[in-house]
């Protein structure tokens, strides 16, 4: 598929799961992810920062068959190699990773979302010709170490003003509070426990696309 091929899926798309398999509660990452696209989930991010590169590439080959089957855009968090190399739809990068520019120059035809705290660094990476940001964490989480104290929700209201490119919210999100990322504009949300934890997974992910449907359609 082309960028823009890819990205008129993207914004198309509502809730946006992360799966890391330290937050599958015991389950393995491709159950969790089949299950979040037999709700409809239909972009998914494979996250594993400490995973060996051997394995995290049969990871990501499996994700990337079981999502391509179903229609699903497939994101590789920080690895640009391993998204390269297992045809996976795009890159997810952080501040301390691969540039942006140098990632946009290596797969021109890839989404390259990014990870991002502050204004500054949200202006920044859409400079650098992200595709998309993160706003977040938004709430506290257990998902990320070494992180900066949680923005909050005002703080979309303070970053997204300066966006032309579409952006997600992520960091703590669950059915209990993603109505206050909604009422601020959400429209693509991000969650990891909020699904990946939960023990029916379908009926998470099949409650947060209906409470971000019902946001959009405000």
């Amino acid at each position: 598929m082309t960028l823009e091929e890819r990205m008129a899926i993207f914004e198309n798309t509502d809730l946006y799961v992360v799966i890391t398999e330290a937050f599958c509660a015991g389950r393995p990452p491709v159950e969790i992810l089949a299950k979040a696209l037999d709700a409809g989930v239909r972009v998914v991010q494979l996250r594993e920062k400490e995973m060996a590169d051997k394995a995290l590439y049969r990871q990501a080959l499996k994700f990337r068959d079981i999502s391509a089957r179903a229609n699903a855009l497939l994101i590789v968090n920080d690895r640009i190699d391993i998204a390269l190399a297992t045809g996976a739809d795009g890159v997810h990068l952080g501040q301390d990773d691969f540039p942006i520019d140098a990632a946009r120059s290596l797969a021109p035809s890839l989404i390259i979302g990014c990870s991002t705290h502050s204004v500054q660094e949200a202006v920044a990476a859409q400079s650098a010709r992200a595709d998309y940001v993160n706003i977040g964490p938004i709430f506290a989480t257990q998902t990320k170490s070494g992180l900066i104290h949680p923005l909050g929700p005002e703080a979309i209201d303070a970053v997204a003003t300066h966006l032309r490119i579409p952006w997600t919210v992520m960091g703590g999100i669950k059915a209990s509070n993603v109505d206050l990322v909604l009422e601020r504009g959400a429209k693509h949300v991000a969650v990891v426990t909020g699904v990946t934890e939960q023990d029916d997974v379908a009926a998470a992910c099949a409650a947060l696309r209906v409470k971000i449907a019902a946001g959009r359609g405000k």
